[in-house]
């Protein structure tokens, strides 16, 4: 029987031995379907394409458009074909990312399937319908294509981040910066940068967004009260508590008014240009079903605007517009609405649509504008007869380049009274060019946490880079939220290393964190027994804001079925590799892929950051030439030629000559120690390569000879203690 089984599926959230991204590998058994490559499956080939017109842009491994085609014609295996239908479908779903490869394993018939995982459940759940597309393909089957994307982009848009937190999160990782970032909830909640350096946003607020002044902007009547000492234009008005008081205040400020929540979101709730009183009467329930009070103040005339404010700098600013529908004598305004309205691609349910589909039942305040107008939602208007829909909160055009100084610098402002470092500030101007006083303009509210999707997707204009206004906000002057990061790994030895670079930073008054097989450490404080290497302590550390660097220890084993913790380190440690370590629980069952795995600690090594490597190991010392960064060697053999060649070239290395351990750079060498002098070389030499790896990574965080020699003098192995190194 012909199929296709998943054996396992390994979700690797961190950089490992494909790529830097989050993967999932499915370990897949294609059993008879071996011996039946593509062009050997009558149909195939045309039923694939035809539910998947998209797959020619996949250049596979010809590299350019239509390579995928071209290997389908030639012949290739089901399980590569399983490749390139996950992404496609995750890219139909909106979830952009080429990277996949299919790589056969050992026992016939069985590949590992490694793709781009944005989300875990939304890529396992595109992999299974992937499994059963491509099945139904070779059993001439019908498959719902659009169904299956239609779920997969529901499940992303419930399960990934909002669109504005993404750009945000986008543009601080761009390669300009290099921000790295983890998602601390299911929510939008996340950290920027590791450590001590880093910050955390939610949506557009962040670690600097006062909750005084986000209580304030909730608070339109305080709002006011508080700009308008200050000089900032804003409508007269007061809040009420009936449809009878909002009446009365109405006549107080003189119509025309409008009636709105007092913490209005998005012009939920807000009803304009109010004349009479049944209207405004009318207008108090809509507002009060919101909650939070009911205010009447004067209409300002002109256009709706929003103004987006980072950091006291205006960023960018969109206009509304009037949202109508045009009878043509036979359709309803029901039935005009659906088909002139909500057809608008940028309408949709989804967080990612500016605007939202208009159902009338859910709509108070357009059924009151109909009413206005003499309709209803089953009235038939005459053809060529325009029917207002919507007045406001429909903000989609881009005006940022026409904004007056003067109005900018009056957001500028408003934002600044309120205490918001970001802040999406709502005026009304007839002209957004000129200045608020010269037509009447007004500011109407100063909202925290604004959306940022009209800026990113206006129906008109440019988009706005917004999510860089924010990451430079947060990381000024190219700061880049990292502290330093050492990661240890090796066939031996690690554990010791780690200790050993966690008490050097230590002595250099660093607040450090340490995730080893002898703990999750604090300083010198166990925070947690037992065997710490795997990914979530080390991922504890890197959130901790309280520490000034992380060393963490990284087996083989953890590297291979989690990935790394961190997206990249300062300082990375290859102590030795054991080729006969295999791990083949985890497919890991040759030197090559066992190769592999280790140089993930090399491959993330920052370009500004340093390999340390054990020169005896020539395997390890083959990996010099993978690392971005600078390149320490170590070895007890100061002739050995390899160490030879690197100081040829400038290099750094530690070697041992004459009884101490030597710092060379290029041809110049200083001596750090006695041999003798050091503790853990009287308990057993065998430690000595271990304590070189040690003062390399010490030495490439630039910590001084003072420092190394006086950690390596004093450092002992734990004993019963909680302390990472007596003194």
């Amino acid at each position: 029987m012909k199929s296709i089984e998943f054996l396992k599926i390994v979700h690797l959230r961190g950089p490992n031995m494909w790529t830097y991204r989050p993967v999932l590998e499915a370990w897949v058994d294609i059993g008879e379907l071996e011996a039946c490559p593509s062009n050997t499956l009558p149909g195939f080939n045309g039923r694939l394409t035809a539910w998947l017109p998209t797959l020619h842009a996949h250049r596979c491994s010809y590299g350019e458009p239509g390579g995928f085609l071209q290997r389908l014609e030639e012949g290739t295996w089901p399980a590569h074909i399983l490749e390139h239908v996950t992404l496609e479908l995750q890219n139909l779903a909106g979830l952009p990312g080429g990277f996949g490869r299919a790589r056969s394993m050992t026992q016939p018939g069985h590949y590992k399937v490694i793709v781009r995982a944005w989300h875990e459940e939304v890529t396992r759940t595109a992999l299974y319908a992937a499994r059963d597309l491509v099945m139904a393909a070779i059993e001439d089957r019908p498959f719902d294509v659009a169904g299956t994307v239609k779920q997969l982009h529901e499940m992303a848009d419930r399960l990934m981040l909002g669109p504005s937190t993404a750009c945000i999160v986008e543009a601080a990782g761009d390669k300009s910066r290099r921000i790295p970032h983890i998602r601390l909830n299911d929510g939008n909640l996340v950290q920027l940068g590791y450590g001590s350096r880093s910050r955390r946003i939610w949506t557009a607020e962040t670690d600097r967004t006062s909750a005084i002044a986000e209580t304030i902007a909730s608070d339109k009547d305080l709002t006011k009260s508080l700009l308008a000492p200050c000089g900032v234009p804003v409508p007269e008005g007061r809040m009420v508590d009936s449809p009878s008081d909002a009446w009365e205040a109405a006549q107080e400020i003189g119509l025309p008014v409008v009636v709105k929540p007092d913490d209005a979101n998005h012009g939920r709730g807000v009803s304009l240009d109010l004349m009479t009183q049944a209207e405004v009467e009318a207008a108090f329930p809509i507002a009060d079903a919101q909650g939070g009070g009911v205010m009447v103040e004067r209409f300002v005339r002109g256009e709706e605007h929003r103004l987006l404010v980072v950091n006291n700098q205006l960023v960018a600013a969109a206009r509304g517009e009037r949202i109508f529908v045009t009878g043509d004598g036979k359709a309803t305004i029901r039935e005009l609405i659906d088909s002139q309205l909500n057809t608008d691609p940028r309408r949709g349910e989804a967080e990612e649509f500016p605007l939202e589909t208009i159902v009338l039942e859910n709509e108070p305040l357009i059924q009151q504008l109909l009413r206005r107008q003499k309709m209803d939602a089953d009235s038939v208007p005459m053809a060529g007869q325009q029917v207002l829909i919507q007045q406001n909160g429909n903000c989609a055009i881009d005006v940022t380049d026409l904004v007056h100084p003067d109005n900018a610098r009056t957001a500028c402002l408003a934002a600044r009274i309120v205490g918001l470092d970001i802040a999406g500030i709502d005026l009304v101007a007839e002209d957004i060019s000129r200045p608020l006083a010269e037509q009447g303009g007004a500011i109407v509210e100063v909202n925290a946490g604004p959306g940022l999707l009209m800026h990113l997707k206006p129906a008109q204009g440019q988009p706005r880079p917004v999510g860089a206004a924010i990451a430079d906000h947060l990381f000024p002057n190219g700061e880049n939220g990292r502290i330093p990061v050492i990661g240890i790994t090796g066939s031996r030895d690690t554990t010791a290393v780690a200790q050993i670079v966690a008490r050097l930073l230590q002595l250099d008054g660093r607040r450090t964190g340490l995730a080893s097989a002898a703990g999750l450490f604090l300083g010198h404080r166990k925070v947690q027994n037992g065997d710490c290497t795997e990914r979530e302590p080390g991922e504890r550390l890197l959130i901790n804001r309280t520490l000034d660097a992380v060393v963490i220890e990284n087996p083989a084993v953890v590297m291979a079925s989690e990935g790394l913790a961190y997206d990249r380190c300062q300082v990375g440690v290859i102590t030795a590799i054991d080729n006969a370590a295999l791990l083949p629980e985890h497919g890991i069952d040759t030197a090559e892929l066992l190769f592999k795995v280790f140089r993930t600690q090399i491959d993330v090594v920052l370009p500004g950051g340093v390999a340390v490597l054990n020169a005896d190991d020539p395997t390890v010392a083959s990996m010099a030439e993978l690392c971005d960064g600078e390149v320490i060697l170590f070895s007890a053999d100061a002739a050995l030629p390899v160490i030879v060649e690197h100081r040829s070239k400038g290099g750094r290395a530690l070697v041992t000559r004459d009884g101490r351990i030597m710092l060379a750079a290029g041809a110049h060498e200083a001596p750090l120690i006695e041999l003798a002098a050091i503790p853990l070389l009287n308990e057993s030499a065998e430690h000595l390569a271990g304590i070189l790896g040690a003062i390399g990574a010490g030495w490439a965080l630039g910590l001084s000879p003072e420092i190394l020699r006086a950690g390596i003098e004093t450092y002992h192995f734990p004993g019963a203690d909680n302390d990472v190194a007596a003194d």
